[in-house]
Formats: C-alpha cells, structure tokens, sequence
C-alpha cells in the first residue's frame, strides 16, 4: 500500500467517519483511480471507523503544513 498526495486527495470529501466498506464504496462512487480503491482494500479489515485521512495516513499534510499566506490570493 502506497499513498500520495494526489491519490490521497480523493478522499478529502469523502463521508467521514467511515469505515472501510464505505470509504471503499465512495471510492468507487466518485470514479477515484483505482490505486485509492487497492489501497483501502488492504487496510486491515476490524470493523475500525476511520475519522478522516490522517487515520489512514499519518503523514498526511495537513492546511498549516504549507508555508503560504491565504489573504494574499
């Protein structure tokens, strides 16, 4: 399982909290590649609700991570 930026993307307007038959089935709802969709099929399957992105990817960058000021644009 890999994740980057782009693909993670994909599921920034997913149905959060959610679980991974959900997420899985927006995936697909939303035509998101279909390397998001593998990698939400190898998460390990616990009935788990993920709470959002950083939840299945720690090292998701978040808003404060980007060194820009929002005003200027």
């Amino acid at each position: 399982m890999y994740w980057t930026l782009e693909l993670a993307s994909k599921l920034e307007d997913a149905p959060w909290p959610a679980t991974k038959e959900e997420l899985i089935d927006y995936a697909v709802r939303s035509g998101a590649p279909l390397e998001v969709v593998e990698n939400l099929q190898e998460l390990e399957d616990d009935g788990e609700i993920y709470e959002n992105i950083d939840d299945i990817w720690p090292d998701y960058p978040s808003k404060d991570d980007f060194f820009f000021n929002e005003d200027e644009y």
